[in-house]
């Protein structure tokens, strides 16, 4: 096999279909646009949202919400979940949280819930706390790090 016999692959390649190009060509005189009119211009099609000039659905609603540029993503944990995964006097960081797969990330911050509940005695080291997990923690024996 030479370079110069490369082809591309049989049915590949389709063949421009070359429009306004007399009446015999099947897509001659209007080239498959149709009549007059604003459809048949060059700039023609106008856009989904247009309504004739009529004020648009998008505009004549009222605008509401906010979206932050710059959200918070917390990921959050549940006391349950650490005390299924962490057992004896361990100490939990997002690193460890991540290792036990109870956190996708372990550079974004974690924020710890009180749901479950906590037997174990642990260190617990995240970014924020909810006040029924700090007392959960304490409750346990443990201690509530904030980093």
């Amino acid at each position: 096999m030479k370079l110069s016999e490369l082809r591309p692959k049989k049915g590949s390649r389709k063949k421009r279909f070359k429009v306004g190009r007399g009446p015999g060509s099947g897509k001659g005189k209007t080239a498959g646009r149709g009549g007059k009119g604003q459809t048949a211009r060059k700039s023609g099609p106008v856009g989904a949202a247009f309504e004739g000039g009529q004020m648009p659905l998008q505009r004549r609603v009222p605008k509401f919400g906010f979206k932050s540029h710059f959200p918070k993503n917390l990921q959050v944990v549940n006391l349950g979940d650490i005390d299924k995964k962490f057992s004896g006097s361990a100490t939990v960081t997002s690193k460890e949280l991540k290792a036990a797969g109870l956190c996708r990330h372990d550079d974004e911050p974690v924020k710890i819930l009180a749901t479950g509940k906590l037997n174990h005695p642990l260190i617990i080291k995240a970014n924020k706390f909810s006040t029924s997990a700090l007392a959960a923690i304490e409750a346990a024996g443990g201690k509530a790090e904030v980093v």
